[in-house]
């Protein structure tokens, strides 16, 4: 593992910044290829990654692998991560304060890593990062902002509840790694909205 990213895991590993270290299991740091094109970004751990301190290894967890799968994309190729990086109580969406808290730690992780897009997977990522809302709206779009892409989609935990939108990721996670492809070869990608500070 990078070093630079390794002493993020145990700051991540030992944070007592907001009242969730009180009732967290285990903190879950991100985890992956530092060398990767992309960092997906969720909303924050569930309970198996409470239990286990890794992201993404329940049952959405699963969903993402099985769309990454079919994209030919192995899941150590790409760098997983939260918005907040501990468990709420009982899976409520994180707190304001909570993201605002835990997102130095995203920041650092993206400026380690420099993606070439950042997969923002569902709302409270969507909304966290870039203020929005309506996720099936602008999912599959690419948006630009302070030179960084941002590739939207669905989170997985979704496909859970309505197994239709299980296709509406594996379609989203092929198309952003067809626009990685383009990037790769240098190739101007069309994006959708671009953010002006």
């Amino acid at each position: 593992m990078n070093q630079e990213l390794e002493i993020i895991k145990q700051n991540v590993i030992k944070c007592t910044k907001c009242d969730l270290c009180k009732t967290r299991t285990n903190a879950v740091p991100g985890k992956g290829n530092s060398q990767s094109d992309v960092i997906f970004v969720g909303e924050a751990p569930g309970r198996n990654e409470d239990k286990n301190g890794e992201p993404f290894i329940g049952v959405a967890g699963k969903k993402l692998s099985i769309a990454l799968d079919e994209a030919g994309i192995s899941r150590d190729a790409v760098y997983i991560t939260n918005i907040v990086k501990c468990r709420p109580p009982n899976n409520r969406v994180p707190k304001a304060s909570e993201r605002d808290t835990c997102q130095e730690y995203l920041k650092q992780e993206i400026s380690i890593i420099k993606p070439k897009i950042i997969c923002i997977l569902g709302n409270t990522a969507f909304n966290s990062i870039l203020g929005g809302s309506e996720i099936m709206k602008f999912r599959g779009k690419i948006i630009r902002k302070d030179n960084q892409l941002y590739f939207l989609t669905i989170h997985p935990a979704a496909t859970i509840y309505n197994q239709k939108l299980i296709d509406i990721l594996k379609i989203d996670i092929i198309k952003l790694f067809d626009l990685i492809r383009e990037l790769k070869n240098n190739r101007e990608v069309l994006v959708d909205i671009e953010y002006t500070s």
